[in-house]
């Protein structure tokens, strides 16, 4: 699973809505939604960031 998937997957378990990661990262949901697709890059600063908004570690974002 790709991280861009696993991101997808940890926020839908948890039932955050794409909006409240888009703020948390200052972005659109337009651009964010982009980036969960894989269409956008993500980087590690926004890894960070959205690993807080999701109230999970960045290792948790990593392939199985």
């Amino acid at each position: 699973m790709t991280i861009n998937m696993k991101i997808k997957s940890i926020r839908k378990e948890k039932n955050i809505n794409q909006s409240i990661v888009a703020d948390a990262l200052g972005i659109t949901v337009q651009a964010y939604s982009m980036k969960e697709m894989g269409r956008r890059p993500i980087t590690t600063d926004e890894l960070q960031i959205i690993s807080q908004a999701l109230k999970v570690s960045v290792i948790n974002f990593s392939k199985d």
